[in-house]
């Protein structure tokens, strides 16, 4: 082979290799990218998993209330309920 050849086909070999290098670096770029989705999809997860709880606490605080809420309309409408009774026998009392 001339000594052109070999220059010439070295030349092509050290292209080559520089190309398969930049295509290295992409490669770790796309990967550290992939990484870092990753990475935020695993913190989105467990945000959601706080707020999830979070949801269950304010839940049952909501249902406690409303029992409580359901109690005391019930005992007013009796208060109501005795003191118009009370008032009544008061009214029939004095009119007899």
């Amino acid at each position: 082979m001339s000594n052109e050849n070999q220059e010439g086909r070295l030349e092509r070999i050290e292209k080559k290799i520089d190309d398969m290098a930049t295509a290295m670096i992409s490669l770790a770029r796309a990967e550290e990218k992939l990484l870092s989705i990753e990475k935020n999809n695993f913190a989105n997860y467990d945000r959601m998993n706080r707020f999830s709880r979070k949801l269950d606490e304010i839940e049952k605080k909501v249902d406690d209330n409303a029992r409580t809420v359901a109690f005391i309309n019930k005992l007013f409408w009796v208060l109501v309920t005795v003191a118009s009774g009370s008032i009544a026998m008061q009214l029939v009392q004095l009119g007899a």
